[in-house]
């Protein structure tokens, strides 16, 4: 199967196809694969549709979580299986599990598998790929194995040897592949005090989501000074996002009777707090219904869905290390500096501008969370009239009237603020004269 894929990239490549495109086309054959393999009788238990059947493969090998319908009842042992390899295979990826069979088997890597092996981990050269796909697979499995041995002392005491090591094993995959696929119907809310499932599934969220460049970098210096500004930027931002949305979350939802509040002790709620922090940068699982959440705190956790974790990881999302860019020109805007600067090092003029179009969105779910605090009508309403406030629409559903002092601040800021977007800022940064002396430019990955 890996070869005939790689024999697919290979003269897709001869006809110049770029290697973005010969990587789509390779994951939607696998996708495809997964759909036919799903609809076989001993995959399912008859209940599941074609569509159906494709959209789940679809979720599982880009690591999406979605699902349409129940995985632990709709399908058979078989087809849970194979909704597991799928979401190996879309978290790890397909071209870094064929880079590595090719290599034990002692082939050579031609340069047009290298290239679409390039784009799949996110980077931006060849000459290191082979040693980040051996720390790819290590992490993954080795973390992967710790994983199910922790959780065995939940699952095996409740289900037995066998549904429980299948139990643990599934989550465990699911978990640090950030893919969100759960086998109970309620995802992990039955578990919301447990502190073993809580704080193991946080951690494969968290380890994978830091990006196995980051992880080859620790493991390769493990000395702070020594860490490239990646990394630095990775791991710092990271332990800001947790604390920052841990904090949040339990501020919002201490006294919500349908989520925290619901809960027999202060622990408790301080891990399914905990839980919830972690798990919107592409993660998945939930120990709460989000559907019960207040809209203020389901507007953070849209934010951190778009955030999602870091480049060449498991998680999706805009990634951390865009929103820390982000962080960085605000900040050397309000400073006047020219240079944006951190650990002794900065991006260059031309990964800001990577970006910049990034802070529109970011600004709209400022406003949006804001006013959620203190708008108590339709919640629909509110992302209409912030984005009218940005794009200087002036269209409107009611509910600018209904605001209160603070409310109407937030809106004529958002107004003033849509006319100039991230283009002044660019501008700004662009223009300043530049210093005699300052720090090198660091490398940050974005993809």
């Amino acid at each position: 199967m890996i070869d005939g894929m790689a024999r697919i990239q290979l003269s897709l490549a001869s006809k110049r196809i770029s290697s973005p495109a010969v990587l789509a086309t390779i994951y939607a054959i696998f996708i495809l694969l997964g759909a036919v393999a799903l609809r076989l009788p001993w995959s399912n238990h008859g209940d599941d549709t074609l569509s159906d059947a494709l959209f789940t493969p679809m979720s599982a090998v880009t690591v999406t979580g979605l699902i349409v319908v129940d995985t632990g009842s709709a399908y058979s042992l078989v087809g849970q299986v194979i909704i597991a390899l799928l979401v190996q295979i879309g978290g790890l990826g397909l071209m870094t599990f064929a880079a590595l069979l090719l290599s034990m088997l002692g082939l050579t890597i031609g340069m047009p598998r290298r290239l679409v092996l390039r784009d799949e981990l996110g980077q931006t050269g060849v000459s290191e790929l082979m040693a980040l796909v051996r720390v790819v697979v290590i992490v993954a499995f080795a973390a992967e194995a710790v994983a199910t041995a922790v959780l065995m002392t939940v699952f095996v005491p409740q289900f037995g040897w066998t549904h429980g090591l299948w139990q643990t094993l599934f989550h465990a995959i699911s978990a640090f592949n950030n893919a969100g696929f759960s086998l109970f119907p309620d995802s992990l809310m039955g578990y919301v005090g447990d502190p073993t499932v809580n704080i193991t599934i946080t951690v494969l969220f968290i380890l994978s989501g830091l990006g196995f460049v980051v992880l080859a970098d620790v493991n390769r210096q493990p000395q702070w000074s020594n860490l490239s500004f990646h990394g630095k930027l990775m791991l710092s931002g990271t332990l800001c996002l947790i604390l920052f949305a841990w904090v949040m979350f339990a501020i919002l939802e201490w006294n919500n009777h349908a989520t925290l509040a619901n809960l027999e002790s202060d622990a408790a709620r301080l891990l399914a707090s905990w839980f919830q922090a972690v798990t919107p940068r592409t993660a998945g699982l939930n120990t709460l219904d989000y559907a019960a959440m207040e809209d203020s705190t389901t507007v953070i956790t849209m934010a951190l869905m778009l955030v999602g974790g870091g480049p060449s990881s498991t998680a999706g999302g805009i990634k951390v290390t865009t929103r820390i860019v982000l962080a960085l020109a605000t900040l050397a805007f309000f400073r006047q500096q020219g240079r944006l600067q951190i650990f002794g090092s900065g991006p260059g003029i031309s990964e800001i501008m990577k970006v910049l179009a990034l802070t529109s969105i970011f600004l709209i779910l400022i406003g949006l969370f804001l006013t959620s605090l203190i708008y108590q009508g339709d919640f629909l309403d509110l992302p209409f009239e912030v984005c009218s406030a940005f794009g200087t629409v002036g269209l409107s559903r009611g509910a600018t009237g209904g605001l209160d002092e603070c409310g109407r601040m937030m809106i004529i800021l958002i107004m003033f603020v849509g006319p100039l977007g991230p283009l002044t800022l660019a501008f700004f940064l662009m223009s300043r004269v530049k210093p005699k002396a300052g720090y090198p430019e660091g490398k940050v990955y974005f993809e």
